[in-house]
């Protein structure tokens, strides 16, 4: 019985000395939490985890309070990315990266602080004589600009206050030393050319008189493709709002084309407003027709007027001006005046919209001079029906 026992106790031993050995599985554990420059939470944020060594990834997510967990990471260096959204995890566009984290067995917490570390960057700290010098150069260039702004500013302040006093010349000044300083800005340009532009309007002298005109619309087409250079380049948050200024520019040339008598210049002006910024289209087809008007060219002055109805159909004053230009291909036959086709119902229109507008009188005249009946309806108020 001893030597059959000892036969199996040696086959149990050999079984398992030749059975292979299972080894504790070494890994370490991360976490940390994540904030923004604000100093709040950031929820949802993606946090990646790369192997230096081996390339592998382990993508973690934070919860609401901005923290992020997780076990069974390898222990070894790794490069350590922070992504706002996954949206920017996509875009590779980091928050924050850390290069060769150190994982180890247990417990390794790694934080995310955009806060502190903009306040640690602003003094210089844990960077390289490089990095700080970098650091220093962008601080000393933010504080120059702030200083070119706030001079900028300085005078642009005074340019308006002169131009508001109807003191062209002084604005001119001021706009002019801006423009020497810094002439990347254009608003500075737009002013000098509205400075220029109605200081002309004073000038005794013609030649005196035309060359500021010209200067104006100089001024009003740097401006112009300074504001476009920043639409296109994406400089500007707002695009409606920098295209409602862009119009504007527009127009303030093409009323400066206008007084020196450029019509076809002053036409396309308007023209590149309208299409520029929609909602100002009524507006600028208006002026084109007033432009046409003044020139003698009444068809195309009508046209015009037509664009600026379809554009904006309450414009009550281009029914008017079309009514007045109709009027002016009237024939004689006798002593009865024939308009053409469309003048009372141009003044009739007028009449319905603005009926105590500043033409209404003259409206009603001429209807009745030629012949048609005036609508007394427009403008007061129905009497309410008896029951």
């Amino acid at each position: 019985m001893k030597k059959h026992f000892s036969i199996v106790l040696i086959s149990l031993l050999t079984a398992a000395l030749s059975a292979p050995v299972a080894f504790a599985q070494a890994s370490g554990t991360v976490k940390g939490t994540c904030k923004d420059a604000q100093g709040n939470p950031i929820a949802d944020a993606i946090v990646i985890y790369a192997n230096q060594d081996n390339g592998q990834k382990y993508q973690l997510k934070t919860n609401k309070k901005g923290e992020y967990f997780s076990l069974g990471l390898t222990p070894g260096k790794y490069n350590v990315s922070l992504y706002k959204t996954a949206d920017d995890m996509k875009a590779n566009k980091t928050l924050d990266f850390v290069k060769g984290f150190p994982v180890q067995l247990d417990e390794n917490t790694l934080d995310f602080d955009q806060k502190k570390e903009q306040e640690k960057q602003a003094k210089g700290e844990g960077l390289t004589p490089e990095q700080v010098k970098a650091l220093q150069e962008q601080q000393a260039k933010q504080q120059k600009e702030t200083n070119t702004v706030k001079n900028l500013q300085a005078k642009l302040d005074a340019a308006n206050q002169a131009i508001t006093a109807k003191d062209y010349d002084t604005a001119i000044a001021a706009l002019t030393e801006a423009n020497q300083i810094d002439a990347t800005r254009d608003v500075l340009w737009y002013r000098l050319g509205d400075a220029y532009r109605l200081s002309a309007v004073a000038q005794t002298d013609k030649a005196e008189r035309q060359k500021r005109y010209e200067s104006a619309v100089d001024a009003y087409q740097k401006a112009i493709q300074l504001k476009q250079d920043a639409v296109q380049n994406g400089k500007e948050k707002d695009t409606a709002k920098a295209n409602q200024q862009l119009a504007g520019f527009y127009i303030n040339m093409a009323d400066a084309y206008a007084k020196s008598q450029k019509v076809d210049d002053a036409v396309k002006s308007y023209e590149a407003a309208a299409k520029t910024d929609p909602t100002q289209a009524g507006a600028a087809y208006f002026n084109i027709g007033a432009v046409y008007t003044n020139a003698g060219r009444v068809d195309d002055a009508n046209a015009a007027f037509d664009k600026a109805i379809a554009a904006d159909p309450n414009r009550a004053e281009a029914y008017y001006q079309k009514g007045v230009n109709l009027l002016g291909k009237a024939t004689l036959q006798g002593d009865k005046t024939i308009a053409p086709p469309g003048t009372a119902e141009a003044f009739q229109k007028y009449l319905e919209i603005a009926p105590t507008g500043p033409n209404a009188q003259s409206a009603k005249d001429l209807l009745t001079s030629i012949g048609s009946t005036v609508e007394t309806s427009y403008g007061t108020k129905k009497k309410p029906v008896k029951k």
